[in-house]
């Protein structure tokens, strides 16, 4: 295996955690660096729910759905009683719903397994669905103060940046992780989400803000004076095209016809208009019902590992022999589970 890391320096924790006592960002599922000094534990339920909508997800997107969430479900009973649909409902517009599901499964996991009580370690929570290395590592610091490396996209960078990683970040993760666990304090909580923190707010995506890093005394792409080359870019592959239709069918009181998608699968389980299958060559358009179907435009919508361009199609159809859907009042839309590739096509189609 080769090593692109030799003998790297460790990350001075003491100067890293006295910038988070100055500057912690406020964020409603985090205990202030005063409070926990004062043994205010954080509550590893608001924790491991603000972990999973994180993931793939902007803080600025996931603090109102964090505390919708917690006002509807305050614990992790209240979630685990709740019907997977509202959980769904409520998840809508935060993508990649395969997360929704589990965090539902993992809140009754808790319930079931652990008497609504989560285990203490990184190891003890990768035991749960859905809780992979990450999200486990990140619990077991913040809210038990493992002293373990918690190893994000932003941390990705600032670490790239401070070791002036010669190659892109997936070809030494491991070094990395091991380079940041030798540094890891006692204060392992803080530390991991100052770490976020530096991320977030100092070492971000397109701006490097040296002057006011704790650790760029010892930065390396700093003394080189570009740090923002880093970290490398991997060859991205082309993304792939498919194709397909949305058939929007309205009744004569502009009701709209819904449908659940297959629980397993891309969007499962959440709420569709029906369609075609979706191809790498625009299918022939087959409508579900017969009708005056007007073609309205198309949708293009981008998924992690394929484009989509939808030819979107609208009818005032007669509601006989559809099975296996509803009829939605269009007022009721918003409380449907859309996922937000079907409210593109609403809208493209004037129902928004």
């Amino acid at each position: 295996m080769h090593m692109y890391l030799s003998d790297p320096a460790p990350i001075d924790a003491p100067a890293v955690l006295a910038w988070y006592d100055r500057h912690a960002r406020d964020l409603p599922w985090r205990v202030a660096p005063a409070d926990r000094a004062r043994g205010i534990r954080p509550d590893p339920y608001r924790v491991w729910l603000s972990e999973v909508m994180l993931q793939q997800t902007t803080v600025a997107a996931v603090k109102n759905y964090f505390l919708r969430f917690t006002s509807l479900w305050p614990t992790v009973f209240d979630l685990a009683a709740a019907p997977l649909d509202s959980v769904l409902k409520e998840w809508a517009g935060l993508g990649y719903y395969a997360r929704a599901r589990n965090l539902h499964a993992c809140a009754q996991a808790v319930v079931r397994e652990h008497d609504g009580v989560f285990p203490q370690s990184s190891a003890g929570l990768q035991t749960l669905p859905g809780v992979g290395a990450y999200t486990s590592a990140a619990i077991a610091a913040i809210c038990f103060d493992e002293r373990v490396a918690v190893l994000d996209g932003n941390l990705d960078r600032v670490l790239a940046r401070y070791y002036a990683l010669p190659v892109p970040v997936r070809e030494a993760k491991e070094e990395l992780r091991a380079a940041l666990q030798a540094s890891v304090p006692s204060r392992a909580g803080d530390f991991a989400q100052a770490m976020m923190d530096l991320g977030a707010t100092i070492c971000a995506p397109r701006m490097a803000a040296c002057m006011l890093c704790p650790i760029q005394p010892g930065c390396p792409a700093t003394r080189e004076g570009d740090p923002t080359r880093y970290p490398l870019k991997p060859v991205k592959a082309e993304r792939p095209v498919r194709k397909g239709h949305a058939y929007v069918m309205l009744d004569a009181d502009g009701d709209v016809y819904l449908q659940s998608r297959p629980e397993k699968g891309l969007l499962g389980g959440m709420t569709e208009v029906p369609g075609s299958d979706w191809a790498t060559v625009l299918p022939d358009a087959e409508y579900p019902a017969e009708a005056d179907w007007r073609h309205r435009g198309q949708v293009v919508h981008v998924f992690t590992h394929f484009r989509l361009e939808l030819e979107v199609w609208s009818a005032t159809v007669i509601p006989d022999g559809l099975d296996g859907g509803w009829w939605a009042e269009r007022r009721a839309l918003k409380g449907e589970a859309l996922p937000t590739l079907f409210r593109k096509v609403l809208a493209e189609a004037g129902l928004d």
